[in-house]
């Protein structure tokens, strides 16, 4: 619990951390993020001796195939996510990480032929009328939310495809990314414009730790996943849409008018008839296992 509660805390408060990037643009500190992450995890990996885990995702056609695309997506959602957080749209952010199960659930459907219960079709049916209703109070569809919950759904799908773990599946995710992001910081400071070197050494420390920003809630995930029940994973996850919501709200001051703030309750009121639906679902799973597991009387 700890280790989960860990993650989602600290993915909850990087919207404060990114803040602290500025001036730096979002493709910059996206290229630093995945840089220092192949630097990070390739330290990583040397010290807990796992090296030998990496040639496999990179000999197998199907793995690199799927972990490239993976790479992909997630440089997408990071993308996403930074230029959100640091244009004032952090609550619209929160938003996707909020409906980001119920997509989830919708790709299981589409990709793996899996059927929904009556109640996570009820949840599916009024995050769609929150859409609506957020729509009309943006004047636009909550692209941000919707980049952010698509991404990273097709992240994790492409996850679950493939079988490798968290620190070789993420160095080999971020070093397929790697040669386009170095290209990419090589032409900025070559026509003056990157921060890493003109902004202080603090910034550009800042820049560099991006790499273990990136790591450890990842590496903190893992180790909660392995421990703790999938249905505790899934409520646990809205810690951090709910700390990214308050950070936009509470400390960088954005709007929250009636309209946007209903649309808010109607998701947590999907969220809610889902979760419900999942424990639920749970209990009926661990009920038949102890059923099964009974002896039969001698």
């Amino acid at each position: 619990m700890l280790f989960g509660l860990g993650a989602y805390l600290l993915w909850g408060v990087f919207p404060l951390y990114f803040r602290q990037l500025e001036p730096a643009g979002g493709l910059e500190i996206v290229a630093h993020r995945v840089l220092w992450s192949v630097v990070f995890v390739a330290l990583l990996l040397t010290v807990v001796r796992r090296w030998r885990q990496v040639p496999p995702a990179v000999t197998d056609r199907r793995t690199l195939l799927v972990l490239a695309t993976a790479a992909v997506l997630v440089t997408i959602n990071w993308l996403v996510y930074v230029v959100a957080v640091n244009s004032g749209h952090v609550v619209e952010a929160s938003l996707g990480y909020f409906i980001n199960p119920l997509v989830s659930v919708l790709l299981g459907v589409v990709f793996f032929a899996e059927r929904l219960r009556p109640l996570q079709w009820t949840a599916v049916g009024i995050a769609t009328v929150a859409v609506l209703v957020l729509t009309l109070d943006y004047g636009r569809p909550p692209w941000i939310a919707l980049a952010l919950a698509g991404s990273f759904g097709l992240y994790g799908l492409m996850k679950k495809l493939v079988r490798v773990d968290p620190a070789p599946g993420l160095f080999v995710e971020t070093a397929v990314v790697l040669v386009p992001a170095v290209v990419f910081l090589a032409v900025l400071h070559g026509r003056g414009e990157g921060t890493a070197g003109s902004e202080g050494a603090g910034h550009l420390l800042l820049l560099m730790s991006a790499g273990i920003a990136t790591a450890i809630p990842l590496l903190l995930f893992a180790a909660a996943s392995r421990r703790v029940p999938l249905s505790t994973m899934g409520l646990l996850q809205y810690v951090t849409p709910l700390i990214q919501l308050a950070v936009g709200v509470f400390v960088f001051s954005e709007p929250m008018p009636p309209a946007r703030l209903a649309g808010f309750v109607i998701v947590w009121v999907a969220l809610a008839v889902f979760s419900l639906d999942s424990l639920r679902n749970a209990r009926a799973g661990a009920r038949r296992r102890a059923a099964d597991t009974v002896p039969e009387p001698v």
